[in-house]
């Protein structure tokens, strides 16, 4: 399986460094132009179909993309009008799930990938079957193995977007003010901490307000010290969450915070608060995917110019290497069962998912999944393109944890990091709650 994820990821990149050929003209019929083939609603009858997401920070290019796309489209399609909706992350959860459990989901709406998220509604009957609809046309535009990591039960729900990948962020110059090394061990690590520290430096900065980015901590600690394989292995037989390698992983996060790696404020900051301090040049170090480049390279950032990426350090007592990763999943767009407009809801879906797919990947979103030949890629940022040769070294990837485990067991397994963090329960405790949750019934 790791070579099969490395294969189909690795194909979402390749040419990305050597494209940059001229946009090539555009077919009748292609998802490029608002409308595609013109069939849907009739000429004398105008549709609306409602969109809902969650891209709305400031430093998202998705939540500058988005009404562009839609604008553009609602110009191009006078008798089909998609009105959308942005609310932010967690607040968007709640609504989507909400609306999802009461047969009032949006005709469009963002998905957080399969596992947790999706795939309760998926098995409820509340998410359209987009199988049909995927023509061999569409299948010729998204990039080898793409869409074979978004069928559930050999099905396709959604169509591919963009894909990320978490690292470490470096802050060079307060890591050269503190006279510190950027690490590639553990013990580095601990070192850089205690010289931030004493030069009056944060760290690192998490947004613990929202539970995941805390999550992403413990999920790359994990897999350092614990690798790959048994990660799986304790995912689908969740006994194996209680063992040696997960406890020491929570030993590690606890002395990590008890060194003082992070903010003061983590668990009264948001999401968005924590690229807010980070861009603004108060913390060293941020852990986090792809999607946050632009906001850190943009002219105005005090983090301009002065961030590289870094895999997250190797344990010299742990199993795991610097090749295995957070991330990899494809988030995408759905469609409600419930929609009067599937035929029209699919046509706008093909157009927003291509869209955002190759100019989110030019803005610096995410990784490509759509074809990229012809696109100028001189608009890519250092750390986009610093991204893309990490992936080229990637052996294995694990999706976002909180889209692996059930439901309720995301949920729970976030919150666990939360008192791990605050010092409210022991590793050992950690470790034994973490073995009474749900096993995945995804294929890793």
């Amino acid at each position: 399986m790791k070579a099969l994820r490395k294969n189909v990821l690795l194909a979402a990149l390749a040419l990305v460094l050597a494209i940059g050929l001229a946009a090539c003209g555009k077919e009748a019929g292609d998802a490029t132009t608002p409308g595609g083939n013109g069939e849907g609603a009739s000429s004398d009858k105008t549709i609306e179909l409602t969109l809902w997401d969650q891209s709305v920070g400031s430093t998202d290019p998705s939540a500058q993309l988005i009404p562009e796309i839609v604008d553009e489209w609602n110009k191009a399609n006078p008798h089909i009008q998609v009105k959308r909706t942005g609310t932010p992350g967690e607040q968007y959860k709640t609504k989507i799930k909400t609306a999802l459990a009461a047969n009032e989901a949006p005709d469009i709406f963002y998905g957080m990938g399969g596992g947790s998220f999706m795939q309760p509604y998926i098995e409820n009957g509340n998410v359209l079957e987009i199988t049909s609809y995927v023509t061999d046309e569409v299948k010729a535009k998204i990039k080898p193995g793409v869409l074979e990591t978004l069928e559930y039960e050999e099905k396709l729900y959604t169509l591919p977007v963009y894909t990320h990948i978490a690292n470490l962020y470096i802050n060079t110059e307060l890591f050269e003010k503190a006279g510190a090394d950027i690490p590639t061990t553990y013990s580095e690590l601990l070192d850089a901490v205690d010289k931030l520290r004493a030069a009056g430096i944060t760290p690192a900065v998490i947004g613990e307000k929202d539970r995941w980015p805390g999550m992403y901590w413990f999920n790359i600690i994990a897999l350092r010290q614990a690798g790959y394989d048994a990660v799986v292995e304790a995912f689908h037989n969740p006994s194996k969450w209680n063992s040696p390698d997960i406890i020491e992983a929570a030993r590690k996060l606890q002395e990590l915070a008890n060194a003082g790696m992070f903010n003061d404020s983590l668990f009264s900051m948001s999401y968005e608060e924590m690229l807010g301090a980070y861009n603004a040049g108060n913390a060293a170090m941020m852990f986090q995917a792809n999607w946050v480049n632009a906001g850190i390279e943009d002219p105005s950032s005090a983090t301009s110019g002065k961030v590289v990426v870094v895999p997250f350090p190797v344990f010299e007592d742990g199993k795991g290497t610097a090749h295995e990763f957070l991330g990899g999943s494809s988030d995408g767009f759905y469609i409600s069962a419930n929609t009067k407009y599937p035929d029209e809801a699919y046509e706008f879906l093909l157009y927003l998912s291509e869209q955002l797919g190759t100019r989110g990947f030019l803005a610096g979103a995410g990784l490509p999944t759509w074809n990229t030949e012809g696109l100028d890629t001189s608009s890519l940022s250092q750390l986009d393109l610093t991204f893309a040769e990490l992936m080229d070294t990637a052996e294995a990837f694990i999706p976002w944890w909180d889209n692996v485990f059930p439901a309720s067991s995301a949920d729970t397994h976030k919150n666990l990091i939360a008192q791990l963090l605050a010092g409210e329960i022991t590793p050992e405790q950690f470790a034994e709650r973490m073995a009474q949750l749900e096993p995945t019934e995804l294929h890793l």
